[in-house]
Parts: structure tokens; sequence; C-alpha cells
């Protein structure tokens, strides 16, 4: 045991070296704008609880009526006998939303990128990525074994390139080789926007499937957050559409939108969904009262809050890259030990900002990384300008 830890510790120092080593810091409050972390209070820019969902009444009500009549866990995977009532209930109001004609939920985003992309695609087939798409496709892209292409972050001239190339060299008469496309709609670290539009017209000419992980837009952009692609109006003729119920919807898990066809063949194929345990019922009524609130009246009025908040903080530092507009406001610092460093000083302000280092993001592209929520007030922004004032940023 001694010599295995001593090389565990030799690969610390070397993350400590670096400015990459992480840990885990206990959270002594529920979600929200201020958390609680070791006895001290922070102003908290960090949370994906976009709409401020995840301490809404109506979540925490849903929730634990599930847990009275359905008790903790589900018991079993879902072909088992864990297959809940709060599961079908909120695929058919997932599917109601995002206007597919059914959906399916696992346990995380992750493992529905897992399960979906290694279920549809194999060695004889194509998967062509963005760059900067989250590393749960990256991780299911490779696990297919499938021939896999990278095209440069939203460069529609190297993407038909990597689509004329597969095309050419795996289309032939005679075969079944598919040409798999996945890229997110709003990106996780940088919060711009794919161009759905044109990346849908390319996806049409080749002949080729398209997946998109909205996790950061459903419940954000489109009619009653519906996502980019509502936004733009290409759902329609997108064949896998990947969304997470934990960002702005507030609960915990992660689905795929599609085809009937696709949603059985995925119960049937998907790995991670058949032999994971089913999620606990609670998360899936609190979720399922998510969807119905950001469709209602309320859900709107959150919307504005947090596009609201956003104008305030754009108005003195200008550097949203989305036209469509985000929740994640990257600020580039390159250098991981000056983010390090950076985040450090902020804590010292009583505000909480997490530092972007490799391997999430690309060596030398370390990062603050901003992101905002409807619960957030005038004044929470106001004190955050102030903060990276102090630091020189932004001045």
């Amino acid at each position: 045991m001694s010599s295995f830890n001593d090389a565990l510790d030799r690969r610390r120092a070397r993350l400590h070296e670096q400015g990459l080593h992480r840990e885990l810091r206990r959270v002594d409050a529920a979600p929200g704008p201020r958390i609680e972390i070791g006895g001290q209070k922070f102003l908290n820019f960090s949370s994906n609880d976009y709409l401020g969902l995840a301490n809404h009444p109506a979540l925490k009500i849903a929730a634990t009526q599930a847990i009275e009549k359905f008790g903790a866990g589900a018991g079993a995977s879902r072909l088992i006998c864990g297959s809940l009532a709060p599961f079908h209930e909120l695929e058919e109001s997932l599917a109601a939303f995002k206007k597919t004609g059914a959906a399916l939920t696992f346990s995380t985003g992750y493992a529905a990128a897992l399960g979906t992309i290694t279920a549809l695609v194999g060695k004889d087939d194509v998967i062509i990525l963005d760059k900067l798409v989250h590393a749960c496709i990256v991780d299911a892209a490779k696990l297919s074994g499938a021939k896999l292409r990278i095209f440069a972050h939203n460069d529609l001239n190297d993407f038909e390139a990597k689509l004329k190339w597969a095309t050419e060299k795996f289309r032939t008469p005679n075969s079944e080789s598919r040409i798999l496309i996945v890229t997110e709609s709003i990106f996780s670290m940088d919060g711009d926007a794919a161009p759905l539009r044109e990346i849908v017209a390319l996806k049409n000419k080749y002949g080729a499937w398209l997946m998109v992980d909205e996790a950061h837009a459903t419940g954000i952009l489109g009619k009653n957050g519906r996502g980019l692609a509502d936004e733009l109006g290409v759902s329609d003729q997108i064949e896998i559409q990947m969304g997470t119920l934990g960002k702005a919807l507030g609960a915990s898990g992660g689905y795929i939108g599609g085809s009937r066809a696709l949603v059985d063949f995925l119960v049937n194929r998907a790995r991670s969904f058949i032999f994971s345990t089913a999620p606990v019922p609670a998360a899936a009524a609190a979720a399922t009262a998510a969807i119905h609130l950001v469709q209602s009246a309320d859900g709107e009025a959150l919307r504005k809050n947090l596009f609201a908040r956003l104008g305030e903080f754009n108005s003195k530092f200008k550097i949203q890259n989305s036209k469509f507009g985000s929740a994640i406001i990257p600020v580039m610092l390159g250098d991981e030990a000056k983010a390090v460093a950076a985040a450090a000083k902020l804590r010292g302000q009583n505000i909480f900002v997490p530092a972007i280092r490799y391997p999430t993001v690309a060596r030398g592209a370390a990062r603050l990384r901003l992101t905002f929520s409807a619960a957030h007030r005038p004044a929470d922004v106001a004190e955050l300008i102030a903060g990276l004032n102090q630091l020189g940023i932004g001045t």
C-alpha cells in the first residue's frame, strides 16, 4: 500500500506544481446566490442553477410528495421493476416541452451521452465533433469505436470539410456507415452559441445525423425555454436532442428527446440506461415540476430577471460572446496559476467564482467562469463588478 500511495503522492505533487490540483469544498447551505463554505458566507457566481429553481418551493413540494408516495429509491433498474410512475410522467412532460415524439431520462447527462452515442454508432461509422464539446461526448465518441473527427470550434468550413471527407471515404453504394455530428447549442465553458441553422443545412446536404446538447440553453432560450434549436426554428430537424435536468431546471439527471423509434431503441441498447438503477423518484418529480414552471408566467419572469442581471454586468464589461445571450460569461486569464490566484482573491472578498483550468479547458486557456442566476439581485452584480475591478479585471 505504501508504494501505491507514494506513486499517487508524486502525481498529486505534479498537479500542484502545474496549478492543476483541485479539492472538494463542503457547502453547508442550499444552492442559491449565497452559499456557506467552512462557516463563511460567499456571494455565489459559480452555479448552473440559472433560474434559481434548485431551492424553489414548487420543486421541493413535488420531491417531498414523491418521497412520501414512492420512497427514497427506485429499487431496481427501470427494465426490472424500477420504472416508477414519476419517470413516465417526467418523460411525457419532456416530450411535450421539447416537441419531440418521445423522451428518455438517464441518471446524469454524462450517462445520457455515453449510452446514446455508443448505442447509435460503432466501428463502421464516423463521429464528427465540435472541438469544444463536453467531455462526456468526447468520452462516448471514443468508447463507441467509431472513426472520430474534430472540427475547429464553430468553424463551418472545417465542419463541411470533415463531412465531405466522411461521405467520400465511407459512403459507398452498399455501405451502411453512418455519420453522426455532435455539438452543444450553448457551450459550457465559453457561453457562445453553435451556428445550428448552418449545421442543420449541411447535415441535410450530406445525409448525416445530428445530436445537439441543449444543457445550457434549456429553460433559458426559445419559446418557454425550449432551447436554442427552438429559438432558431430547427428543432424538428435534429435527430437527437440531449439535455440535463440539473441546470436551469434545478433538479438532477439527463435526457434524450427524439422520435419514438429512437427512444425505444435506446431502452433496448443504451447500456448506461439498461444497467443502472433508476434515479430517485423525488428527482424525477422535481424535474417535472420545473418543466411546468419554466413554461408558465413565473418562468418567463425568471428569464427576464436572469437577462436583466446579465445586462447589468455586460453594460460594464461587454464581454458576452453570444448574440443570443447565455448565463455563462468567461473571463479569460490564460495562465493556470493566474486564474487560481484570481479566484482566491475573490474568495477573500467573499465572492465565489471558480478557476477553470486544464483538462476542463485547453492548457493556457484558464479562466474565471462567471454564471448568473435569476435569483441574483442588482446589488449582487454590482458587488461582483467591484470585486473584479479590485483585481484589475475590467478596469
